[in-house]
């Protein structure tokens, strides 16, 4: 209901109409004694006490009524404007019936009642819509977007109501079952459709799409409801055992057949030769080390990847990491004289998780010192980057912190950078596998890095070294001091 206006110049309406109708009503009492006295049937002195008599009887009449309307004017404007329940007029007219009172009192309690019904079920509707995991988006005229709830707000990183929904998505299957509903005639029962699609972005994402029509539209115009269901984790989950299996019975075939071989021999030439058993079994516990090491990278690898398309929220503290990872690495350090030495200035904060940085940042320096010279060092630095100031945090979004792993080593040939983060892949398989390797460190941090919404630059010259920079979003806040065990450590 439109409102009303409860008052002009002033007065209200039914105030304003005072003067007509009394003047409407005592004009022909008025005009009678007017006349009486002109004919002079009637004294002058008696019209004019007739025509007063008559003016203090409507008034009588008239002013209370007036005063009612008055109320009762005031009490349906308050109504219209949708005001809690308004107070009925006081008295009555002389005029209308008491009915009408208890009439529009009835009206006013039975509107309140409907309205209260509304408020509270447009609350529970957006207390559901906000607690769904799922994002939802409600589509009213013209395809635009009324509301979308939280979770699509986050999956769309942007302000999406009142926007078309062919600026949210892309799809051509899913906006096509969307134009089914705007096109069907108005006899026509409104479809649903469920689509599975990709949502392209830094990490791909696989959703199932349900658009449901609605016969008739809401109150608030919504006449659509798109519901986006994410199977990225299915998606993932189905192609991580496969790649699992794969890749765990290439790798463990090699130390699997190496361990059979000298069971065999020890159970038969190697029986009772104990120099050989000794030397044997001190193999075999090489080969036993290295398949539970490619066990843990893989299912690493695997809990990694399975979280990639959710981008960590809790700020880490790196020095912190840093410190952590290199205290185990000490020893290893020690026996190759070489030296760990940190550049990082003021101590930051970076957007991540502690644990997956932690593999992300072992892995680098494990391998500055397994191809590092002897006698060498290697060293690692941090530096906050701003995006005004720095492609590299321009790229990142926001803020960035750069992290940095030099070595001395012998360096990698540029051939080779391209696939230095692929699953398996070697430069040298030999010395690798003499090393320890499982061929998964790279690619174990390029993934950490891909979930983080960050990533590495390699740098590598041949006879020179190697440095591996990794960049990750860091909050905006101000920094403190590094910890004096970490800038001191050497």
């Amino acid at each position: 209901m439109n409102d009303v206006p409860e008052q002009q110049n002033g007065k209200s309406l039914p105030s304003r109409r005072f003067p007509a109708a009394f003047l409407l009503f005592a004009a022909p009492a008025v005009a009678l004694l007017l006349s009486l006295w002109l004919g002079g049937t009637l004294d002058w002195e008696l019209a004019l006490g007739g025509i007063l008599a008559v003016s203090i009887t409507l008034l009588g009449i008239l002013v209370p009524h007036f005063r009612h309307l008055d109320g009762l004017y005031r009490y349906v404007a308050a109504l219209g404007r949708g005001s809690a329940m308004p107070v009925p007029p006081a008295g009555t007219s002389p005029i209308l019936a008491p009915e009408l009172d208890a009439a529009l009192v009835e009206m006013a309690g039975e509107r309140q009642a409907r309205r209260q019904e509304l408020v509270g079920a447009l609350a529970s509707r957006e207390v559901i819509m906000a607690n769904l995991p799922d994002p939802i988006l409600l589509l009213g005229s013209g395809k635009k977007v009324v509301q979308a709830n939280p979770a699509a707000v986050a999956l769309f990183g942007r302000a999406i109501e009142g926007r078309d929904i062919t600026a949210v998505l892309r799809n051509p299957d899913v906006l096509a079952a969307i134009d089914s509903n705007y096109h069907a005639d108005d006899t026509e029962p409104r479809s649903s459709a469920e689509i599975s699609f990709s949502l392209p972005g830094e990490v791909e994402r696989q959703f199932s799409a349900r658009i449901v029509g609605l016969d008739a539209s809401t109150s608030d115009g919504v006449s659509v409801i798109v519901s986006l269901h994410d199977l990225t984790t299915v998606y993932r989950t189905r192609q991580l055992q496969a790649d699992f299996v794969a890749n765990a019975s290439h790798e463990l075939r090699t130390p699997l057949a190496n361990l059979l071989g000298f069971i065999e021999t020890l159970m038969g030439p190697a029986k009772d030769d104990q120099e050989a058993r000794e030397r044997f079994l001190v193999i075999m516990h090489e080969q036993a080390d290295r398949m539970s090491q490619l066990i843990d990278d893989l299912l690493s690898l695997s809990r990694i990847e399975m979280r990639e398309h959710s981008p960590p929220s809790d700020v880490a503290d790196l020095h912190g990491i840093l410190q952590d990872v290199a205290e185990p690495l000490e020893i290893k350090a020690k026996a190759r004289h070489i030296r760990i030495v940190f550049d990082l200035g003021r101590a930051t904060e970076v957007i991540g998780d502690a644990s997956d940085l932690s593999l992300v940042f072992g892995n680098l320096l494990d391998n500055a010192l397994k191809y590092g010279r002897a006698g060498s060092e290697v060293t690692v630095t941090t530096r906050h980057l701003s995006p005004e100031e720095d492609p590299a945090a321009r790229r990142i979004g926001g803020p960035a912190v750069a992290i940095t792993v030099e070595d001395s080593g012998e360096g990698i040939a540029k051939e080779h950078l391209p696939r230095l983060t692929e699953r398996f892949y070697r430069v040298d398989t030999a010395r690798s596998r003499d090393q320890g390797g499982t061929g998964l460190g790279l690619a174990i941090v390029k993934h950490v890095l891909n979930r983080h919404r960050g990533y590495l630059e390699i740098e590598s010259q041949v006879g020179v070294g190697s440095r591996f920079s990794v960049y990750l979003p860091a909050p905006p806040q101000e920094q403190v001091e590094a910890p004096e065990s970490l800038r001191s450590r050497a």
